[in-house]
């Protein structure tokens, strides 16, 4: 057995590919099909079978076009409400996939029906002999977050998935590797979660909270606590998922000619700048907003999770970053937003206004602060709790548009942890007309520049 993993670190997860040197299960896909269609040329293997351990919370499954397209078997738990046909999986019934063995598990937890799949290899040779795909239960150093479905699911979920996690060890060899979907940065973990290369069942049934914890009661304390917020586009993707997402569409468009740019910026349309934060502070459109596009860039959570739901989008920047953000906001169902191709806003739209904003360090905001200014940290409410600049005022990003009329008057100074979020916050706030100073620095490097901290600074 093989296991080949297709990656999206933008949103945190994992899908897989596996295969027996002939035939493939995929695992978990993204909406954005064509990569695990490329993993299955580059491997000579024909799909046979894709399969979802839940309805996912965090993204649109590509699963039923996969499947469509490939005439597959879609295999979804017999439990789930869905609007296609699909085949349905009850746990603990085994299949084939080639001369692989597929074994279904319940594991409630992070959802009521998830399942994970224990696939074994009866002539393994050099390859893997036993692999745990797990989805949204069991992850490197944690779990999958139980507080998706509903305030009054949350406590339940939480003793399921300390449950579902034992069952899942017990019935999986401990040198199985195990491979989850979320983890990797997603927002579907809560605790602790590692940031590990690759994990086995023994190795997790040695140091994850999840199992070396002897007492459940605490560890649904321990998982209740370190609940926090996650972004709002959350809210539509299962639905969506049970209905089944269609294709996704990746093609760049047409740039949109400069009169109708500036009408959409005039009319208060969201036109999104993807080049750097500080280009962006220097030189942009009135009316625009910054959400840099970058490698390791958080833009499609933020983006998701900040702009309104479903409402049209304009996306400003170089062709290459524009096709990037196009394919991963269809992951997260922002489909065919338009496009201003171009790294000049004043070519793209020579009759609107251009404007710029500050940008500083923390010495800077020592040095050039006056009294009645507003220190604005938009970080999390739980990032604010461990240390945070005295005096200032938390408004999570997430929060900053519903919130906007509570500062006052005077210059506002944004901050985050690494200026990402920051940039962010200051183009909503100066495109709402507020007098505003970007702090573009590494919240660590605050108190070396003399700034004043509650709480306990980060290393």
């Amino acid at each position: 057995m093989d296991v080949v993993v297709v990656e999206t670190t933008q949103l945190g997860d994992r899908s897989y590919l596996v295969h027996d040197g002939t035939v493939a299960l995929v695992i978990d896909p993204q909406r954005d099909t064509d990569r695990v269609e490329t993993a299955a040329r580059n491997a000579g293997v024909t799909i046979t079978h894709v399969a979802e351990t839940h309805l996912h919370n965090d993204y649109l499954t590509g699963g039923l076009i996969l499947a469509r397209h490939h005439d597959a078997r879609y295999l979804v738990n017999a439990a789930d409400n869905v609007a296609f046909e699909r085949e349905p999986v009850v746990p603990g019934q085994a299949f084939e996939v080639g001369r692989l063995s597929v074994k279904p598990v319940a594991t409630p937890g992070h959802t009521h029906t998830h399942l994970a799949y224990i696939v074994s290899d009866p002539d393994a040779g050099i390859g893997v002999r036993q692999a745990v795909f797990s989805g949204g239960s069991l992850l490197y150093g944690s779990v999958g977050r139980t507080d998706l479905i509903g305030p009054e699911d949350t406590a339940g979920l939480a003793h399921d998935q300390y449950a579902s996690v034992r069952r899942l060890v017990a019935e999986a060899a401990p040198d199985a590797i195990l491979y989850p979907t979320h983890g990797f940065g997603s927002f579907c973990s809560i605790g602790p979660a590692s940031r590990l290369p690759a994990s086995t069942i023994r190795e997790q049934a040695a140091t994850n909270h999840a199992l070396t914890d002897p007492d459940e009661d605490h560890f649904v304390r321990h998982l209740l606590a370190n609940i926090t917020a996650y972004p709002s586009y959350y809210a539509h993707m299962s639905p969506i998922n049970a209905l089944g997402p269609g294709p996704a569409m990746l093609d760049v468009p047409d740039s949109v000619q400069s009169a109708e740019l500036e009408r959409r910026l005039e009319a208060g349309e969201w036109v999104v700048d993807l080049r750097n934060r500080v280009a962006f502070a220097a030189n942009h459109l009135r009316g625009s907003v910054a959400f840099e596009y970058g490698t390791g860039s958080s833009f499609t959570s933020y983006l998701g999770w900040v702009l309104p739901w479903n409402q049209p989008l304009t996306l400003l920047g170089a062709h290459d970053d524009v096709e990037k953000a196009i394919r991963d906001l269809a992951r997260i169902g922002f489909d065919s937003p338009d496009a201003a191709v171009g790294e000049d806003p004043g070519a793209l739209a020579p009759d609107a206004s251009l404007v710029q904003y500050p940008i500083t360090d923390w010495a800077g905001l020592v040095r050039d602060q006056a009294p009645g200014e507003t220190v604005l940290d938009v970080r999390r409410t739980e990032e604010y709790a461990a240390c945070h600049v005295s005096k200032a005022v938390n408004v999570p990003l997430h929060e900053l548009l519903l919130r906007l009329d509570e500062f006052p008057t005077a210059r506002i100074w944004v901050h985050c942890t690494s200026g990402y979020r920051a940039s962010v916050a200051a183009s909503l706030l100066h495109r709402a007309g507020r007098d505003v100073v970007l702090i573009d620095a590494l919240f660590r490097e605050a108190a070396n520049a003399g700034v004043e901290l509650t709480g306990t600074a980060p290393a």
